[in-house]
């Protein structure tokens, strides 16, 4: 071994071992299958820091259960279908889908896509994530673009899937209907304006609206019957301000009395309650602005809504017909990709029927395992409160088609086989005549699917790469929390509706990465420096490893680099005390190169031995009983303990000095102690091989690899940890020792002296008979002499006869 860690050789080492000799792929394991729902990133431009969070800490996971003995299978995709990758390539190459045509824009986005996912895989790689990359798969992919068809196919013959002409939620900046789950509320100021309406009687009213630009859409008028102020308006109508246009005045129990001046317009469609009147009293649809966002006629002709709004107010106010102004605060849907507020549309869409199976869809969450088990919580809180069937149609370019014609003639919807499937019909002729009227008239469908149709369905892609039966539901979900009203949501909805289980047996939530701003750090938001590329070359990728499992399961994080200082410290530690083993194992003519299996060299060994087994075993339980519970934070605690303070602070002192003058013990006595070095560095590097694969790795091979059958230390597995003490006095005795050694420490810390500095005479004041000890304590306290006293005494270290020392400590 070199004296200094060459972190970026061994890495790359260690990678193209893993990669040779295909140490990941799930076909060369053997044990229970240990199944991962691998989260497929969102192809669009460069992953951050928030990534490399999150998906290591799924890593760690794969990489404990493998060494576990489970067959992990570890997948891989790509989400590269929908609006996120549309917007990446219109940016990037500064086009509009709708300037250069679906074509050639689902080309664009395919050489895009290519490019960004080689981008990925190589970080990836780097950062050593134990993915099986023969099992990879895109959300655009020819499998997977013919399961989600197929999908769709069957959740319409069953009912599941409809299509409607329904007010939908719309992105004019996106120039899509959008779902519920991808709406977010933020807080915004906006004008409160009272307008004078006149009756056609010519009784003036004041309706207050924060929506002016809607009034071309204005369809009705309305009041709460019980409001005495407007009880005489029962069956009149009143004139709309510049418009002109005549509505009726309606009594309406939703109307809230309380509000502005107890009077409300209804218009097509400015929120939700409009779209609950509209249907209510069957109002005619009026809609103000297209699909691309601009107004459609009269004055504000051609204007986006924020301009509509700007112009429509000054026209109000040379009219004369706002009366008062102020300024109010209040909650705004807006799209979550973009940050533009949603507008509400009529639009043909297909839908999933979501609302009639909320109670099953809650019951569902019981029967999966979450952690942490407060974000269950969550899940059920988003399920009750939902509003909305999930609309699953897009009017965007690059996605999954919708595998359905309509026939003209009597508008029966046609599917095709499954056996053809996938299908574009925007790309080929009809394969089949109108199966009710025998047309030939018919249409394709020009939407395509929401992404999260695709993505709601890993499970199912998965099950394809992995070519077995019986692969449902899967043992893990990792994602974060954010996404669980989506992803996590929809994959159970279409595991449920499609075969009545639930996807996956455990869903382990991980946080976020914040900015110093405390906002989670995220490639829309624009506020991360930290390139995962660019931490790269400073810092090994075990540091950085070991910075994503510093964190508390499901909490969102601050970035911290005095986590990354931590993290190189260990690599440092560990590299040298590894040195050191090797020097006092390998090189040893006792020792045979062979895997030690058990503990039996332990039964006539020194105490010390024995207490270091037992806190192996010790550390290894609540290792284990940790990573089970997928506390990965609290696991790494636990090896640290072990490694820094028993293993470096205690246990290598204490037998330095048989290694160092082995002529002053017995040769069993530092056969056994080679011995003990060489299983406890096996154990140390196992137990710390899913968070610092690199450096474990190659550490393994440097002292570990002459004459060994396996050849990566990621193919071993946890075994013979448990070790009992069988004297018990023994283990009480190595106790005391640790105790005086602990103290000895201390004194020449309080002095300021190094710990090596030696002393003239230790004298231990013990009721407990520590004689058999005395070898040991003095190597690791550096003392000449020892001394043991049953009376009482006070810990103290006294200087005399120039520089010379001696310490009293009492256990």
């Amino acid at each position: 071994m070199e004296k200094k860690y060459d972190y970026q050789h061994a890495e790359k080492d260690a990678q193209a071992l893993w990669d040779a000799e295909k140490i990941y792929a799930y076909t060369n394991q053997e044990g229970p299958l240990y199944s991962i729902d691998t989260p497929p990133p969102t192809v669009s431009g460069a992953l951050h820091i928030g990534h490399i969070f999150s998906y290591t800490q799924t890593d760690i996971i794969a990489r404990y259960k493998r060494m576990n003995g489970h067959a992990v299978f570890y997948p891989f995709g790509f989400d590269d279908n929908g609006l996120p990758t549309e917007r990446f390539v219109e940016k990037k190459r500064e086009i509009t889908a709708h300037q250069v045509g679906r074509t050639a824009f689902i080309e664009a986005c395919l050489q895009e896509t290519h490019s960004v996912e080689e981008q990925f895989k190589q970080l990836w790689q780097r950062m050593g994530l134990s993915v099986d990359w023969s099992a990879c798969y895109s959300t655009i992919d020819r499998q997977s673009r013919a399961i989600s068809q197929k999908s769709f196919i069957e959740l319409y013959k069953k009912g599941f899937a409809y299509r409607k002409e329904e007010p939908a939620l719309y992105c004019t900046a996106c120039r899509t209907s959008v779902a519920q789950a991808e709406l977010d509320d933020v807080e915004k100021q906006t004008l409160f304006n009272d307008l004078v309406f006149t009756t056609t009687d010519n009784e003036e009213l004041i309706i207050a609206t924060t929506r002016p630009e809607l009034l071309g859409s204005c369809v009705a008028v309305l009041y709460h019957p019980e409001d005495t102020r407007y009880q005489h308006l029962a069956g009149k109508s009143v004139i709309v301000p510049l418009f002109n246009n005549t509505v009726p005045l309606i009594a309406d129990e939703s109307v809230v009395i309380e509000k502005g001046s107890g009077l409300v317009m209804c218009c097509t469609f400015g929120d939700k309650t409009d779209i609950e009147w509209y249907k209510k009293h069957k109002f005619s649809y009026k809609p103000s602005f297209g699909q691309d966002g601009r107004f459609i006629q009269g004055p504000l002709a051609g204007l986006k809504v924020a301009a509509a709004r700007e112009a429509i107010l000054a026209l109000l106010k040379d009219a004369g017909v706002i009366r008062q102004q102020k300024t109010i605060t209040h909650a705004v849907n807006i799209h979550e990709r973009c940050k533009n507020p949603i507008e509400y549309l009529m639009i043909a869409q297909w839908f999933i029927k979501i609302l009639p199976h909320k109670e099953q869809l809650l019951a569902l969450a019981d029967s999966i395992t979450w952690y942490p088990s407060f974000m269950k919580t969550r899940y059920k809180n988003w399920v009750e409160n939902l509003q909305w069937d999930w609309g699953i149609s897009r009017q965007r370019f690059y996605g999954i088609p919708f595998p359905v014609w309509y026939c003209k003639d009597c508008s029966t919807v046609i599917v095709p086989d499954e056996k053809i499937l996938p299908v574009d019909p925007q790309e080929m002729q009809p394969y089949t005549t109108c199966s009710q009227c025998a047309s030939h008239n018919l249409i394709p469908d020009t939407d395509v699917m929401d992404t999260w149709n695709t993505s709601s369905l890993t499970p199912y892609i998965c099950a394809q790469l992995y070519g077995k039966e019986n692969f449902m539901p899967m043992s893990m979900r990792p994602q974060a929390h954010d996404i669980i009203r989506t992803w996590a949501f929809y994959t159970i909805v279409k595991a449920w509706m499609h075969d009545n289980i639930i996807p996956w047996k455990t869903i382990v939530i991980s946080g976020h990465v914040l900015s110093s701003e405390k906002e989670k750090i995220s490639k829309s938001q624009g506020n991360s420096p930290l390139i995962p590329e660019n931490l790269l070359k400073t810092y090994p990728a075990d540091v950085i490893r070991y910075w994503t499992a510093s964190a508390t399961l499901g909490q969102d994080v601050a970035f911290s680099e005095s986590q990354f200082k931590i993290g190189q410290r260990l690599l440092t530690k560990m590299w040298n005390a590894f040195i050191f083993i090797k020097e006092h194992t390998v090189t040893s003519a006792n020792f045979d190169g062979k895997m030690v299996h058990d503990w039996a060299f332990l039964s006539d060994a020194d105490s010390v031995h024995q207490w270091l087994a037992h806190r192996i075993s010790e550390t290894h339980k609540l290792y284990v009983k940790y990573f089970e519970e997928h506390e990965f934070s609290l696991a790494l605690d636990t090896i640290e303990r072990f490694f820094w303070h028993d293993v470096c602070d205690n246990y290598l002192e204490l037998v330095k000095d048989q290694l160092l003058h082995p002529e002053n013990y017995s040769a069993q006595q530092v056969a056994t102690t080679r011995t003990m070095l060489y299983t406890t560095g096996i154990r140390i590097l196992q137990l710390y091989a899913a968070y610092i694969p690199h450096i474990t790795e190659a550490i393994y091979n440097a002292v570990y690899g002459n004459g060994m059958i396996i050849k990566s230390l990621h193919q071993t597995k946890f075994s013979h940890y448990d070790y009992v003490y069988e004297n018990q006095e023994s283990a009480h005795a190595i106790t005391l020792v640790l105790q005086i050694v602990s103290e000895v420490r201390r004194l020449k810390s309080d002095h300021q002296l190094s710990l090596k500095t030696e002393l003239s005479q230790l004298v231990i004041h013990s009721t407990h008979n520590l004689t058999s000890q005395e070898r040991l304590i003095a190597g690791i306290s550096r003392a000449h002499i020892i001394v043991f006293s049953a009376e009482p005494g006070v810990s103290q270290l006294i200087a005399y006869n120039n520089d010379t020392w001696k310490a009293t400590v009492t256990v």
